[in-house]
């Protein structure tokens, strides 16, 4: 051979060498339903047999197919997995380009005790302790998150609260507690998309891990991909009520095999009315009418809010997850104005004269919590958390208020004018440290400790104004500081049988607490142990029918603010009183329930509050004044029946209940005493409606009623609630636009009369809650993606609290 050969041999030599190592295929098919429809969306991924190790991921295409590029010869095992579907797992030879015949996936129902109301969208899933709302890939996560939530089952959203039927709810994403106030709460939700969400969780028998002031919970579980790469979202609304508001924001997701990334931002400006019409009956010691003062009350607050939510996980290895979460609210403005026109009548309701009271405040706030985790998995059967937090939160209101005041003639006689000077200062910090064993694959069990401390520094000052002087007030000024340390350990056991499961947790909680009231040199404190048990039974007597039981104990601590023994001045006559001797409430909660003929549920519950927690107005018929004060009711008593029923298909949903209940509540005032009681029923009606061939125009609707109730020692009159939203999706499912409208019928206003011993007081809220809205969202980056995003966990941070009356 000669020399001269030799680099042409060799150039064939690697060229064989190449092709015959180094050759590369792809991997393609198609994913449908039953009915041969394409299941978009669905988790492709594809793992050497051997070993198991993960290789690539994808997931299906608007039109059901997928490919997988870049696979070298060997042996593979492909899952293909969807919520609410049966796993699909195929063994694969790779030697060639290789195309799949389709997959048909098949639904799955699972049925360990409970029992499921299965549609391929929205389905709801009913446990002894919780009911399970899936909405994954439906039409309701094209809107906003607090849509959602007005959307899901025995959750209702109104006023400015979010409650599970009667009781308040606190709100957790990915067990994670969000750590606003309500009001914040509400504002993030409405501003955060709902596109990731995979299911929310109507818990009303929270196990012993949730903190004990988490009475009844709502769970919003984000749903999670093994797909890597970029996603991104901008957002914006144009709102029409009495004024505009309008709302933007953007989210952006980035996950590779070693960390994810989620950042999110929005931007709220809006201006909102409220107008109060309202009537105080002053009374004579006999109760007989001494005058009457009727008001017309227009509050405006107008405001701008930046929320900022970090959340970054690092993968450190297989078994090791380091997590942090960063969440601020920033109120930079907050204008809030009260124009008050008080006219006085005689018991014969001639005129006696009239005053007027401008008030004007203004805000700025700040809210800032992080927490970082760690999580080790030990072994398939245990694993182990430990986490810490920290929140810094800032208050300040500046206030003016102006009164004038006219005598009978309507002619001026004086006038009135001080200034006041609030902010409030407050620190959270805790750890906690939890771990999980499964003993068996029917059986678990959770022990943990936690440990906070909240320190709260609270200033006020009053400046009267006279000829155009300042002058401190030192009666009506005061400062307070309040610091609180609870010592928690909770444990958890669950097991389930063929046709059993049970529950059964216990928590304790030591609290310390000292609020020091540094202006009047008084001091209260409060040193308490309590224990908190919970338990759950449900026993599956057919197929179609299982019989449940529930029970749970539970603390809601006042907030910071309430605690405070300030008053603050909302004009001469109106004021609002903290209570530093406020007693946390105590719940007991029982429920007995029925789950029968796969679309319908029954039950009886009762709850009994042991000092239940409630701000009342407290007119005083010698000064006039009428004050608004948080007081410990002795007792509260609610005890009533529901029936639910759900129906779903892939085009339509259907949710429906009603519930009859009795709430009695009572409270010795030292001299007197009263007792309350009111029957009402409670009527949900909501559905959606999906249109067109691939779905893209849905419609959703939701109606609530509610007869004359008991609440605070004030009856509130029916009410009827409606909201209708409409979404259409565009460019392959790229961009969504949506329109909404609140308060359809105009009946949504509370008319409020309280009438015991020696009050009588009456009100109508005409709340700015009749609303159009005006939404778009544009996805880019891969739109495939699920985010990890999620809250700080923290139950402390949902009792802070600002003036905002």
């Amino acid at each position: 051979m000669s020399f001269n050969n030799k680099p042409t041999l060799t150039f064939v030599f690697l060229t064989f060498l190449f092709f015959g190592h180094s050759q590369e295929f792809s991997i393609s098919g198609k994913v449908v339903d039953v009915d041969s429809q394409p299941v978009s969306y669905a988790n492709i991924v594809l793992s050497l047999t051997e070993g198991g190790s993960f290789v690539k991921g994808t997931s299906t295409n608007d039109d059901g197919s997928f490919k997988i590029e870049s696979i070298s010869e060997g042996s593979y095992t492909l899952n293909i997995t969807f919520i609410g579907y049966k796993t699909i797992t195929q063994e694969l030879n790779v030697t060639s380009n290789t195309e799949l015949k389709p997959f048909i996936l098949l639904e799955d129902s699972e049925t360990l005790g409970e029992v499921n109301i299965i549609a391929k969208k929205p389905s709801l899933t009913r446990k002894p302790d919780r009911l399970i709302f899936n909405v994954a890939n439906t039409a309701l996560i094209e809107g906003s998150t607090l849509q959602v939530l007005k959307n899901t089952p025995g959750v209702i959203v109104t006023d400015g609260s979010i409650n599970i039927k009667s009781a308040p709810a606190a709100v957790y994403i990915n067990e994670r507690k969000v750590q606003l106030t309500t009001d914040e709460v509400i504002q993030l939700l409405e501003s955060a998309p709902a596109n990731s969400i995979q299911s929310v969780e109507v818990i009303t028998n929270p196990h012993a891990s949730y903190d004990a002031d988490s009475g009844s919970v709502i769970n919003i579980i984000m749903s999670k991909n093994l797909v890597t790469g970029y996603r991104g979202s901008i957002f914006g609304n144009y709102t029409q009520g009495v004024f505009p508001r309008y709302n933007g924001g953007t989210s952006h997701f980035f996950k590779n095999n070693k960390i994810n990334l989620n950042l999110n931002y929005s931007y709220t400006n809006e201006k909102i009315n409220r107008k109060n019409d309202e009537r105080i009956n002053y009374l004579n010691p006999d109760l007989t009418t001494d005058e009457f003062w009727d008001s017309d009350i227009n509050r405006v607050t107008r405001s701008e809010i930046h929320n900022l939510n970090l959340n970054f996980d690092y993968f450190i290895s297989d078994k090791s997850t380091l997590s942090l979460t960063s969440t601020g609210l920033y109120l930079p403005f907050f204008r809030y104005a009260i124009n008050n026109n008080t006219r006085i009548f005689d018991a014969n309701g001639d005129f006696d004269s009239r005053f007027t009271a401008d008030n004007l405040s203004r805000d700025d706030k700040y809210n800032i919590g992080s927490d970082i985790n760690f999580r080790h998995q030990i072994n398939d059967k245990s694993s182990f958390s430990v986490g810490g937090h920290y929140t810094t939160y800032n208050y300040e209101r500046d206030q003016s208020v102006l009164s004038n005041f006219f005598d009978d003639n309507n002619d001026f006689v004086n006038d009135s004018e001080f200034r006041t000077d609030a902010d409030q200062d407050t620190e959270i910090i805790n750890g906690k440290i939890d771990y999980n064993m499964n003993p068996s694959e029917t059986s678990s069990f959770d022990v943990g400790l936690k440990y906070s401390n909240v320190t709260t520094q609270s200033s006020i000052f009053r400046y009267n104004t006279i000829n155009g002087s300042e002058s401190l007030d030192t009666a009506n000024s005061n400062l307070f500081d309040y610091d609180e340390k609870v010592y928690a350990g909770y444990l958890n056991y669950s097991k389930s049988w063929e046709k059993v499961e049970l529950g059964l947790g216990l928590r304790a909680e030591q609290t310390n607490v000292e609020g020091v009231s540094v202006t009047l040199n008084e001091t209260n404190t409060q040193d308490y142990l309590e224990w908190f048990p919970n338990a759950s039974l449900s026993f599956q007597v057919a197929e179609n029918l299982d019989l449940y039981g529930n029970y749970k104990r539970s603390i809601t601590r006042p907030d910071y603010a309430t605690l405070n023994p300030f008053t603050f001045f909302l004009n001469e006559n109106t004021v609002i009183v903290g209570n530093p001797n406020l007693q946390p409430t105590f719940t007991d909660h029982f429920i007995f329930g029925t789950n029968f003929l796969k679309h319908f549920a029954f039950e009886f519950y009762y709850i009994n509050y042991d000092g239940a927690i409630n701000e009342i107005p407290r007119q005083d018929n010698d000064t006039n004044i009428i004050a608004y004060t948080p007081v410990n009711l002795d007792k509260v008593v609610d005890y009533g029946f529901d029936l639910q029923f759900y129906y779903g298909t892939n085009r339509w949903n259907i949710f429906a209940l009603n519930s009859v209940y009795n709430m009695t509540e009572e409270v010795d005032f030292g001299s007197d005493s009263v007792e309350l009681s009111q029957w009402s029923n409670l009527s949900i009606l909501s559905g959606g409606l999906s249109l067109l061939e691939d779905n893209s125009l849905n419609i959703n609707l939701s109606l609530l009623y509610a007869t004359k109730y008991l609440q605070g020692l004030a009856f509130i009159d029916d009410l009827f609630q409606s909201d209708l939203a409409i979404s259409k999706s565009l460019w392959n499912k790229k961009a969504v636009i949506s329109l909404s409208a609140t308060d359809l019928f105009n009946m949504q206003d509370k008319s409020i009369s309280i009438n015991y011993l020696n009050q009588s007081n009456s009100r109508l809220n005409n709340v700015d809650n009749r609303t159009v809205k005006l939404g778009f969202r544009y996805n880019f980056g891969n739109t495939k993606l699920n985010t990890n995003e999620r809250t700080t966990d923290v139950e402390e941070r949902n009792r802070l609290q600002g003036q905002s009356n």
